[in-house]
């Protein structure tokens, strides 16, 4: 819901022509990616500050670790999402 919300909130900035429908699929980055650059930068800063408030702690998408898999974290939603619970999850059990 969070990374739906900050699609949601990036489609209200764009003109409707540019706007992209929010779903798993939806490709974040890449050759056939949905959104620019700018549109990408706009919706992980989202997410992190959505993150951030709702478990009080600083939560990092964008670090060396994300940065440096084979499969980017950020090629579609569904991948996104993933690469969120895990961080979640690694954080949980420390």
């Amino acid at each position: 819901e969070i990374i739906t919300a900050a699609i949601e909130a990036l489609n209200e900035e764009l003109p409707p022509a540019s706007r992209v429908i929010p779903s798993e699929g939806l490709a974040l980055f890449g050759p056939d990616a949905d959104l620019d650059s700018l549109s990408l930068v706009s919706v992980i800063i989202d997410v992190e500050t959505a993150l951030t408030l709702r478990f009080d702690d600083p939560v990092a998408l964008t670090d060396d670790r994300a940065m440096s898999r084979d499969v980017s974290p950020f090629t579609d939603v569904s991948a996104l999402t993933d690469y969120i619970l895990e961080l979640l999850a690694e954080r949980q059990a420390s």
